[in-house]
């Protein structure tokens, strides 16, 4: 791997921001960010990065180009879970398989948006209809892994079955608060083009890195009380958080050479495939698998996957894209 590039990916405001809050939980500092500030500033990301998406798209409409991107990014997120859930069977029951393989099948909005800081200090440009991807492949994921439960979960009790809601499961999966305010964004930023564009870009835009560096110093100091429960997971699970984005990630690299994505696409379209989602994918798993121990895919997701994926992984990546000449 190019040292200069993985360097100026650690080198990055935001990525050193999520390392200093690490550090503040190592050494105990009594750094705390006031709770409801987190939210709002999850809120805000996607809510930028999706109106920026939409307006992208207005600007360069869909053609076939971007219709192929669109159903890869479904494909993936389809198929990740499945060979995932296998793989995590040989050591793990099929309740919590399924919650850590639909964590895997879905996304990391943040991992995407360092992604893109880091094709920004590079200068590589990447397609809006990028974002239309990442909000594309959130609620698939959570579906497989639901069916997945279903068809290999065996019910304890005879009536066990009948409680379950196909209504609940498929509303966590498309109208959680992540996946419908970042689909609204990017409707809103299509709807209104370049007039929308040219009121919002100092707010979606002039601050955004500002709110990026703030929300990832507070993802540091999580992922670093996360890596506590590490402990429970095993080498098993720890090597699946590391090896599995990686495996993913050539994947969606070899698909992006397939289909003629441009080299900031291919990126981006490799870090959804390789990234896991610790937002809506809990959240639905919380609700719909009760029986999966949250602490293995909120910790696997968290505490490996994503420092992993923007310390190293990210660079990595590009690195595998420039040797193949994708």
């Amino acid at each position: 791997m190019d040292s200069s590039v993985l360097l100026s990916n650690i080198l990055n405001p935001p990525v050193l921001f999520f390392f200093l809050g690490m550090l503040a939980i190592f050494l105990q500092s009594d750094l705390e960010i006031p709770q409801p500030l987190p939210k709002l500033f999850s809120l805000y990301l996607l809510l930028a990065i999706g109106f920026k998406g939409g307006y992208e798209i207005d600007e360069s409409g869909i053609n076939p180009q971007i219709a192929l991107t669109l159903l890869a990014a479904i494909f993936m997120a389809s198929v990740v879970p499945i060979y995932s859930f296998f793989i995590l069977k040989l050591k793990l029951d099929a309740y919590n398989a399924a919650a850590i393989a639909a964590t895997y099948g879905s996304i990391s909005a943040v991992t995407f948006i360092t992604a893109q800081s880091f094709l920004k200090v590079l200068n590589i440009d990447s397609g809006g209809h990028m974002v239309a991807a990442l909000a594309l492949m959130e609620s698939p994921a959570i579906i497989v892994g639901i069916v997945l439960v279903r068809f290999f979960a065996k019910s304890q009790e005879e009536g066990e079955e009948e409680k379950f809601s196909w209504s609940e499961v498929f509303r966590e999966a498309f109208l959680n608060g992540s996946v419908f305010l970042l689909i609204g964004s990017v409707i809103v930023g299509i709807l209104t083009g370049t007039k929308g564009w040219e009121k919002l870009h100092p707010f979606t835009q002039d601050i955004f890195y500002g709110v990026l560096s703030f929300f990832l110093l507070d993802m540091g100091m999580v992922a670093a009380r996360r890596i506590k429960d590490l402990a429970n997971t095993g080498f098993f699970l720890i090597g699946f958080g590391v090896f599995m984005p990686v495996f993913n990630a050539i994947i969606g690299i070899f698909i992006s050479k397939l289909i003629g994505m441009s080299e900031g696409n291919a990126l981006l379209f490799s870090v959804l495939c390789a990234s896991a989602s610790y937002i809506a994918v809990p959240a639905a798993m919380r609700m719909t698998v009760p029986e999966a121990n949250p602490s293995l895919y909120v910790s696997m997701a968290l505490a490996i996957t994503f420092p992993f994926n923007i310390i190293v992984g990210i660079p990595l990546y590009f690195n595998i894209i420039k040797t193949l000449g994708v």
